[in-house]
């Protein structure tokens, strides 16, 4: 079964109790017809935008309802014929797609706080490996690189930004 919806306007030359009845003809042309009306908006008097057959104002309703395809075209033809029914339109409801959520930035942030730090993952049995400063005393090709730890770098951020 497909899911239609039916949006419709009345003429105004009805009253409010006529556009009622000619809702429910539409409702029981749609059962009549194996449908089944999943949501319905009785007729509501409203001002058009713009002029539908010398009409500035109608009965505004909608029908939302799953039917075969094969026996849509009975409601449509119903509807069409219907001369108090100034204008219609019938769309296919496609089913919505769940969406992924989308990353945000205070989202991260959130979860990073919420995970323990480096510090707190490192066994604290580690010895830091203390580097002797480069003097101008050695030739170049003695001097090893000072290998500097992520904890050094961490520290001295800390002090740096006073936390």
């Amino acid at each position: 079964m497909q899911t239609y919806e039916l949006t419709y306007i009345i003429s105004p030359e009805m009253t409010s109790e006529d556009a009622e009845t000619k809702s429910k003809e539409i409702a029981s042309t749609i059962q009549g017809n194996e449908g089944i009306i999943v949501k319905q908006t009785n007729p509501l008097p409203k001002a058009l935008a713009f002029p539908v057959k010398k009409h500035a104002s109608g009965f505004f309703g909608v029908f939302e309802f799953q039917m075969e395809q094969e026996k849509l075209s009975a409601v449509q033809e119903m509807v069409k014929k219907d001369a108090k029914i100034v204008r219609h339109i019938v769309l296919v409801k496609k089913p919505f797609k769940i969406k992924k959520e989308r990353r945000s930035k205070k989202k991260d942030l959130l979860q990073a706080e919420a995970l323990p730090s480096v510090e707190a993952k490192k066994p604290k049995a580690e010895k830091e490996e203390v580097s002797e400063p480069v003097t101008e005393e050695k030739t170049p090709e003695k001097v090893e690189k000072a290998k500097v730890e992520l904890k050094d770098i961490e520290k001295q951020l800390d002090d740096i930004l006073g936390e």
